[in-house]
């Protein structure tokens, strides 16, 4: 599993580090942000790309998960 941390960053550099992971063929990715918009954004992203999303929200950021 490809982790890609993008807390502390503003968009568009979580979608640009999620679609890093996905260039490199990785079927299952674990991305971790911060705000409410970067977990919507990258959830679009991964969905469009061909990703089943889910998402597990920890104490003060969120975990979105990617599985192909």
């Amino acid at each position: 599993m490809k982790e890609v941390d993008t807390r502390g960053l503003s968009c568009p550099e979580p979608i640009m580090l999620t679609q890093e992971a996905t260039l490199t063929g990785e079927n299952n990715i674990e991305v971790l942000v911060d705000t409410e918009v970067a977990k919507e954004n990258v959830i679009r992203f991964l969905e469009n790309a061909g990703y089943k999303t889910s998402v597990n929200e920890e104490k003060d950021y969120y975990k979105v998960l990617g599985n192909k």
